[in-house]
């Protein structure tokens, strides 16, 4: 009788255990399958440029099976590309991951602090802290040779010369395709350059910084600096100031990392 008690609570116990860990397991596995992706990303373009540069990384995304929308900065103030950001946030339909370049690093800087953006990625981009502006970053390091970014006009607005975009701003593109590219650039107002972040959204949420090494618009070192200084994962590839033009694929798969890793969150 005892032999017969002892086999049946042993038997107990072990389906016990059975079923224990085949709720765990299949918790696990529902667990994983309603965490949702992040699949939107907003693209923020910089000064001396327009929406049009981002064609190449858009393509690769879309086919990924992202969602990507690109802002078109007024470049009027810090305040109003913030502003035009926030808008095509407030239109995505959950987390999105949130490019900036250039300039557009201070402006992602500022509307990062959105709800529904969960990362932030900085491509060659100013990454300004509550306080700063970006001229003070600008002015950390001397400007290459090849820079052409030209003293405000009569009105405020700050272009970049004809004669160095190539060689200056995109020397690892096409000619043909930096001509079309200084063509489409915005009339970019100095006011923002001097406009310091109120708060700075890389100090709560996941930050990815790209380094182009071959810049000759923002000295690489500044770049170094400022996402050291935050602790940005870094990721150097060797480019232009436009290295989301030359290569796409390369700033697709930090994207792509900060998309999953936050999905994970």
């Amino acid at each position: 009788m005892k032999t017969t008690t002892a086999k049946e609570q042993m038997k107990s116990y072990f389906m016990f255990a059975v079923l224990f860990f085949s709720l765990l397991f299949s918790t696990t596995i529902a667990t994983a399958q309603t965490t949702p992706p992040v699949k939107n990303v907003v693209l923020v373009h910089g000064a001396f440029a327009d929406g049009s540069g981002w064609r190449a990384l858009y393509d690769i995304l879309s086919k990924k099976g992202y969602h990507v929308t690109i802002v078109q900065n007024p470049l009027s103030s810090l305040e109003d590309d913030v502003n035009a950001t926030k808008v095509v946030l407030d239109n995505q339909d959950g987390p999105t991951v949130l490019v900036g370049h250039s300039w557009g690093g201070s402006v992602i800087t500022e509307a990062g602090n959105h709800p529904n953006v969960v990362a932030l990625v900085y491509v060659a981009a100013f990454q300004p802290d509550n306080g700063e502006t970006t001229v003070q970053w600008l002015k950390t390091a001397p400007p290459a040779p090849e820079n052409g970014i030209l003293n405000p006009d009569d009105k405020g607005i700050v272009y970049y010369d004809k004669a160095k975009f190539h060689a200056g701003f995109a020397a690892d593109i096409p000619k043909d395709q930096a001509d079309f590219m200084y063509a489409s650039q915005g009339a970019f107002y100095a006011k923002g350059f001097g406009t310091p972040i109120t708060k700075a959204a890389w100090r709560d949420k996941p930050t990815y910084g790209i380094v182009a090494t071959e810049d000759k618009s923002i000295n690489p070192e500044i770049e170094r600096a400022m996402y050291k200084r935050s602790k940005t994962k870094i990721t150097e590839i060797k480019g232009s100031h436009v290295v989301f033009m030359s290569q796409p694929k390369a700033v697709a798969d930090v994207i792509i990392k900060a998309s999953k890793e936050s999905a994970k969150k």
